[in-house]
């Protein structure tokens, strides 16, 4: 009886996948043909390099070590934020975060890090052709008026052509960080 329910079941699958038709086993030459053009995906993974990019940015954020953070940006970057704030070049970004990690912000943490490198081959919408890392991760921050602030954030970080971060888009509310700053 069980050799007759897995023949049955097999049978099934074999005509279900197949739609009921006969296949024909493929030639060298058509095996040939479709592995000669590969198709070339709107998005796929990049290299995992780039996710330890991100990792190493937070950490060197979080021990303060912001001239170690810059070192991944180029000279012409931009960092974004969700509500249409922004900052243009390496040395604006750079003593905007030098500023605020030292004047500001106590201490901060990140925890639960997702890192998402990814290779845009056909932009979807207006996001830039290239290599970008997606990072998800929920911060910690202790600011100098003694309140401290706790959310998720989202960070979006494209690389040029030397392998160096020039646009970065951050999502975040910016309630929790207002509130831990006033007096």
């Amino acid at each position: 009886m069980k050799k007759m329910l897995v023949w049955a079941l097999g049978s099934v699958l074999f005509i279900g996948c197949n739609g009921g038709k006969a296949t024909e086993p493929k030639t060298e030459s058509s095996v040939a043909t479709d592995s000669a053009q590969p198709k070339t995906q709107p998005v796929e993974f990049a290299d995992a390099k780039y996710a330890e990019i991100g990792r190493q940015g937070v950490a060197d954020l979080s021990s303060g070590d912001i001239d170690g953070w810059m070192k991944s940006f180029a000279e012409n970057a931009v960092y974004l934020w969700n509500n249409g704030d922004s900052l243009a070049g390496k040395a604006a970004i750079t003593g905007y975060w030098k500023k605020r990690r030292t004047e500001m912000i106590d201490s901060i943490s990140f925890s639960n890090q997702v890192w998402l490198p990814l290779k845009v081959n056909q932009p979807q919408s207006i996001e830039q052709p290239g290599i970008w890392v997606l990072g998800w991760y929920m911060v910690n921050a202790k600011y100098k008026t003694g309140k401290r602030m706790q959310q998720w954030i989202h960070t979006d970080m494209h690389f040029d052509a030397t392998d160096k971060i020039d646009r970065v888009i951050q999502y975040l509310d910016r309630v929790p960080i207002n509130a831990a700053m006033a007096k």
